[in-house]
């Protein structure tokens, strides 16, 4: 079972709008949910589930909105916080920004595509592309006699329309990693991990079945290709788009799907394998007298020498009493951001191997002050085209249409820093 209704409220937990799918659930029953709210919130035993008598309420909060789906039955809890994640990414395609104006400016579309989104407490289109095709932005003008379901809903294949047409067939395959990583004051790491996503940009005519091969460990395992020449990964916490077959995945681990149009990510993944931090950080604090303080921080890139990290951006905190900033650094420049309480070194151009000085002097009305703050982690942001930290790589792209067209496929490769913080002694 699903959802009976589902509500959107303001911040206060008044109702906006809201839709009610099976009527088994007296609307008024909202009435009770801020309430029960704010005093789990006051016990400190606030749950994404709040019962009151029969009725269960699964709520998320978004912005300054909550979008909450009531239910009698025992419903399938993660279907219907799917459901609401969903929900929310389709409006966010609409109104680019979902907070109470965007519904309250928006009721007849909101209100559409609530009944679009949801049949009888179950969810049936989610694809914001396609619900662009029959709600649009002008949905309020009302048109008689052209009611018409687009063919994708009804289509086998929903995620796609028929008679697309390209002059140029082109697939463009972006494989993107980001790099967890915290290290603690003595330069130990203390979690590491890769989240990757493969996103593509399709350009294709007809209706193409593509075929992705990955450098994967258990599709090498399964076809005998393992062993030292062939470099494989384990992918760990994978994650399709629909179009993706999951029963030929699961049978010879072969990534087989026919695109959406345009841009969509096809999957994610992630490895919490040990990573060398690519860009170390080392920083020394010197205090003299009570005036005072300077900072030294050495950056070294420890990835391959052709690679090159582009639009590093160092965090360094400082006191928030510090004043009277000055800078020198051996590349790049550095700014004193006073309302954030650091230091950003920004750096163009970081080839991998080199090695960079920045020191920054304060002056400082009270040391003692700093010492019971005490000193939040540097921060660094990076990216590294043409590589992948985890080594994988596209193997092939396989692209077959009946009317037998070539089309090329583009892999670019990019490594990022994701939530990236070392921490100084």
């Amino acid at each position: 079972m699903s959802a009976s209704a589902v509500f959107i409220l303001d911040v206060k937990g008044k109702p906006l709008i809201s839709r009610n799918y099976k009527g088994d659930v007296p609307m008024s029953k909202i009435e009770h949910f801020m309430p029960l709210l704010v005093q789990r919130e006051e016990e400190g035993a606030l749950t994404p589930l709040l019962s009151y008598g029969e009725v269960h309420f699964l709520w998320i909060k978004h912005s300054n909105l909550y979008l909450v789906a009531t239910t009698l039955k025992n419903a399938n809890a993660s279907l219907v916080y799917s459901f609401l994640y969903k929900t929310i990414e389709v409006f966010c395609e609409y109104f680019k920004e979902l907070e109470e104006e965007s519904i309250r400016d928006n009721f007849v579309i909101v209100y559409e595509l609530l009944d679009e989104l949801m049949d009888f407490g179950f969810p049936q289109t989610t694809d914001s592309k396609i619900l662009q095709e029959y709600i649009t932005q002008q949905s309020n003008k009302l048109e008689t006699g052209k009611s018409r379901v687009p063919p994708t809903v009804t289509n086998a294949v929903s995620w796609r329309s028929e008679g697309i047409k390209y002059k140029k067939n082109e697939v463009f395959i972006d494989v993107i990693e980001s790099v967890n990583l915290l290290v603690n004051a003595n330069g130990s790491v203390l979690l590491s991990e890769i989240v990757g996503s493969i996103k593509l940009k399709v350009f294709l005519s007809g209706m193409p079945e593509l075929r992705l091969g990955l450098n994967d460990r258990v599709l090498f395992e399964l076809t005998g290709l393992s062993g030292s020449k062939n470099k494989s990964v384990e992918l760990e916490d994978v994650k399709f788009h629909q179009c993706v077959r999951l029963s030929r995945f699961d049978n010879d681990r072969t990534i087989s799907f026919i695109p959406p149009d345009g841009d969509f990510e096809l999957m994610s993944y992630r490895l919490s394998t040990q990573v060398k931090p690519l860009i170390w950080i080392e920083s020394v604090i010197e205090k003299f007298s009570h005036s005072r303080v300077e900072i030294m921080v050495k950056a070294k890139g420890q990835f391959k020498k052709q690679s090159v990290a582009n639009g590093v951006e160092i965090s360094v905190p400082v006191p928030s009493d510090a004043d009277s900033p000055r800078f020198k650094t051996s590349v790049g420049s550095a700014k004193y951001v006073p309302e954030k309480n650091v230091v950003i070194w920004s750096i163009k151009s970081f080839p991998g191997g080199k090695e960079y000085l920045m020191r920054a002097h304060f002056g400082l009305p009270s040391v003692e002050k700093e010492e019971v703050e005490g000193r939040p982690p540097i921060g660094v942001r990076f990216e590294i085209p043409y590589f992948t930290v985890s080594g994988i790589q596209v193997r092939y792209m396989k692209i077959i249409e009946k009317s037998g067209y070539q089309a090329l496929p583009w892999v670019r490769y990019i490594t990022q820093s994701g939530d990236y913080q070392l921490r100084t002694s």
